[in-house]
C-alpha cells in the first residue's frame, strides 16, 4: 500500500465530507458539492481529473428529461446494470444544504460524452408500499437470486418523528429503525422486514454485497454511543412468489464506523479508515476475502500514515475504483480558505496488480465524517465504492468551473444567523406560521447582492408574509430599509397642466316677440 499526496486540487472547498464519486465508462463523476448549484454548474455534477499530481473538476449537464438532482451528501448508492455494458447508479435519501433529509430515488445514467460536454440524465423514481423514510449515513445493496434481481436498503440515521418532536428536540438526530426494506425496481414496490437478529439500526456501517447475499459489519450507534463489534450475513431469497430475508450473525467482525472499502481482486477487499471510538481513528487496514457462502477478515499491514493524517481529529474519502482510496483531512487554520483541505490517494494494490481486468462486483460502504459539532462527538458519514478509475479529459478542454460563483451554504441554508438578533436556532425551532413544515420561513432581502432573512426575525405577521411572498415587489430587512430609503432618489412631482381659459361668448341681442304669438314670459305668467 502507497500514500501519495495530491499538491494541486482546484475548487478543493467543494470537496467536503460526504461526497460521492460515481463511475460511467471510466470517467470519473462527483456529487455532494458544498452549496447549493450556481450558474457555472447548475447540476451540481462534476468530473473528476487526477493527473500529475493535480486534481481538476469540469462542470457536467442534464439532458432536458431529466429532473433536478440536489447536491446530496451522505446518500446510499449503488450500481444497477441495465445491459450487458450499461450501468446506472441509485441514488437514495441523503441531505440538502439545508439540512433537509431526502426520502426519494434517483437514477442517474451516462447519455453522452464529447470533449467540451458530458450529459447525464437523471429521472426520479417513484417507490409505493413500505417506503423507507427520509435518511442518510445508511446502505443500497443490489442481490441477484434465481435470475432476478432487487436492492436492499438498511440503516442510517432520520430525524426525530414530527408527532415526538419537542421545543429542546426539534430536530434531533435518532438512529432509523432495524428495517430491512427491499425494493423491486421493475414495479416500484417497496417491501420491508423486521428480523430479530437486527436490534440496532446501524448507520455508518460497511455493507459488501455479492450475488444473494449482504454482509454488514461495523456502524454507530447513538442510543448507546458504541461500534456494534458483530458481522450480520443477510441472504435474499427470490423465488416466483413472496421474497424471503434471513439473517445470521457471525463470528469474526470489526469494531468500525464509517470506513472505506475499495476492491482489489474479483473477491478480495480492502478496509480502510473509520472510527473505532468517538476520540480516535482507526489507523489499521483489514482484508476482507468473499466465498462461495462465506467471508474471511484478515489484518493488512497499512500504509506509511504521515504525521498530518496521524494527528488529525478527523477524516474523510471515497473510493476510487481499482484499488484506490481519495482520502482528505482538514486543513491548518492558518491557511488563507478557512474550509479548504488537503488530499490523498492511497493505492492499495501493487504495479502487477494494476494490470488485471476491470473489477465488477459492486459494494457499498460509508467513511468519513462531518462537523463534529452537528449532532455527535464524531459524524460519520458514509462513502460509496466503485469498479473502475477516472480517465484524464482531453487536454483541449477549457470549461471549467469558478469558484468564485460558489456561494457558501452557510450563507444560504434556513439554519443562519441572518440579522444581529437572530433567534432561530437548528436545535430549538418551532414552527411560527401556518405554511412552515420542517423549516422556517424565509424572505429575500434585496438590498445589494441580496441575502435570506428569517421572516419570524423580522416580525413579519403571516398576512404580510403571503402577501409579500405572493407579490412582484421588493422587500428591505430591518437593516437595510433605512439604508435603502436613505439613497432612493426623491420622486419627481408633477405639476398639473394648467387648463387654458376658454375665451367668452358674445351674448346675443334678445329677439322680439313674434308679432301675433304670445311670448314665453307672457305663457308663463298667464
Amino acid at each position: 500500500m502507497s500514500l501519495q499526496g495530491i499538491p494541486t486540487v482546484s475548487n478543493a472547498a467543494l470537496l467536503q465530507p460526504g461526497f460521492s464519486l460515481l463511475n460511467f465508462d471510466g470517467h470519473l463523476a462527483f456529487l455532494g458539492q458544498k452549496g447549493w448549484p450556481k450558474r457555472s454548474c447548475p447540476t451540481g455534477v462534476f468530473l473528476l481529473d487526477i493527473n500529475q499530481n493535480e486534481l481538476k473538476m469540469k462542470p457536467g449537464f442534464f439532458s432536458r428529461d431529466s429532473c433536478y438532482l440536489p447536491p446530496l451528501r451522505y446518500p446510499a448508492l449503488c450500481v444497477l446494470r441495465v445491459g450487458a455494458d450499461q450501468h446506472q447508479y441509485v441514488i437514495h435519501g441523503g441531505k440538502t444544504p439545508n439540512n433537509d433529509l431526502s426520502d426519494k430515488v434517483y437514477l442517474m445514467s451516462l447519455v453522452s460524452k464529447t470533449s467540451k460536454k458530458t450529459t447525464f440524465q437523471c429521472i426520479e423514481k417513484e417507490l409505493c408500499g413500505d417506503v423507507p423514510e427520509a435518511r442518510y449515513g445508511h446502505t443500497i445493496n443490489v442481490v441477484h437470486s434465481q435470475g432476478k434481481s432487487m436492492t436492499v436498503i438498511f440503516g442510517g440515521r432520520s430525524y426525530v418523528p414530527l408527532a415526538q418532536r419537542t421545543t429542546e428536540k426539534w430536530n434531533s438526530i435518532v438512529d432509523c429503525l432495524p428495517s430491512v426494506f427491499l425494493v423491486d425496481f421493475e414495479f416500484g414496490c417497496c417491501t420491508s422486514y423486521r428480523l430479530p437478529e437486527l436490534q440496532e439500526g446501524l448507520a455508518f456501517h460497511v455493507s459488501i454485497a455479492k450475488n444473494d447475499t449482504i454482509y454488514i459489519l461495523g456502524g454507530h450507534s447513538l442510543q448507546n454511543n458504541t461500534r456494534s463489534p458483530s458481522l450480520y450475513k443477510l441472504k435474499v431469497d427470490l423465488p416466483l412468489g413472496s421474497p424471503s430475508v434471513t439473517c445470521t450473525i457471525l463470528p469474526g467482525g470489526i469494531s468500525v464506523s464509517s470506513a472505506i472499502v475499495t476492491q482489489t481482486k474479483d473477491s478480495e477487499f480492502v478496509l480502510v479508515g473509520g472510527y473505532q471510538s468517538d476520540t480516535q481513528k482507526r489507523l489499521v487496514c483489514n482484508t476482507v476475502i468473499l466465498g462461495d457462502n462465506k467471508i474471511e477478515i484478515l489484518d493488512r499491514e497499512g500504509p506509511d500514515w504521515t504525521a498530518a493524517i496521524k494527528h488529525c481529529r478527523t477524516w474523510f474519502g471515497c473510493d476510487m475504483g481499482k484499488g484506490s482510496v481519495l482520502l482528505g483531512i482538514p486543513g491548518a487554520n492558518k491557511q488563507l480558505v478557512s474550509d479548504a483541505n488537503y488530499f490523498y490517494i492511497l493505492r492499495c494494490k501493487g504495479a502487477e496488480e494494476e494490470k488485471e481486468e476491470e473489477l465488477t462486483v459492486p459494494i457499498c460502504s460509508q467513511t468519513s465524517t462531518e462537523n463534529p459539532g452537528d449532532s455527535s462527538a464524531f459524524e460519520d458519514s458514509e462513502e460509496f465504492c466503485f469498479s473502475a478509475e477516472a480517465n484524464s479529459f482531453d487536454a483541449g478542454d477549457t470549461d471549467t468551473y469558478n469558484e468564485d460563483d460558489e456561494e457558501d451554504e452557510s450563507d444560504t441554508g434556513y439554519w443562519i444567523t441572518c440579522s444581529a438578533g437572530c433567534s432561530v436556532d437548528i436545535n430549538t425551532w418551532v414552527p411560527f406560521y401556518s405554511t412552515e413544515l420542517n423549516k422556517p420561513a424565509m424572505i429575500l432581502c434585496s438590498s445589494g447582492a441580496a441575502h435570506w432573512v428569517h421572516a419570524q426575525c423580522m416580525d413579519l405577521s403571516e398576512r404580510m408574509l403571503l402577501q409579500l411572498s405572493g407579490a412582484n415587489v421588493k422587500y428591505f430587512c430591518k437593516e437595510h430599509v433605512a439604508l435603502h430609503r436613505g439613497l432612493q432618489t426623491p420622486q419627481r412631482v408633477l405639476q398639473p397642466k394648467k387648463q387654458p381659459r376658454k375665451p367668452l361668448r358674445k351674448k346675443s341681442a334678445m329677439k322680439l316677440p313674434t308679432p301675433g304669438k304670445k311670448s314665453f314670459l307672457r305663457r308663463l305668467f298667464e
